[in-house]
């Protein structure tokens, strides 16, 4: 179903109040002058472990140990984020570089 040039519009400031509102409503409810609450510094310590435990369930959630290849892409893979990481310790790289080895492992090696 098409919608029509004023529905389009209408979605389009609506995203755009939402995406302004989201980007500004941090410095409004926590300005400079006002010290944080201490909630939400907890939250800024734990979450990002908590993010990446997630993202490590969900990446393999659906890893087979019975069936071929038996997660051994998956498990190379993991390796290699986690010496990349220890050695340059370096976010972007270990993600970058895991996901790399993932890639040609499931490409060229384990077809």
């Amino acid at each position: 179903m098409a919608m029509t040039n004023t529905q389009a519009l209408i979605l389009i400031a609506v995203i755009t109040i939402a995406t302004q509102l989201t980007r500004a409503l941090p410095f409004i409810l926590f300005p400079e002058s006002k010290k944080t609450p201490g909630y939400i510094l907890y939250l800024g310590k734990v979450l990002p472990y908590a993010a990446m435990g997630l993202l490590v369930v969900y990446c393999l959630k659906n890893v087979s140990l019975l069936k071929s290849p038996f997660g051994i892409p998956e498990a190379i893979a993991v390796l290699c984020v986690v010496v990349l990481h220890l050695w340059k310790n370096n976010t972007l790289l270990s993600i970058g570089g895991g996901t790399a080895v993932y890639m040609l492992l499931v490409q060229l090696v384990f077809k």
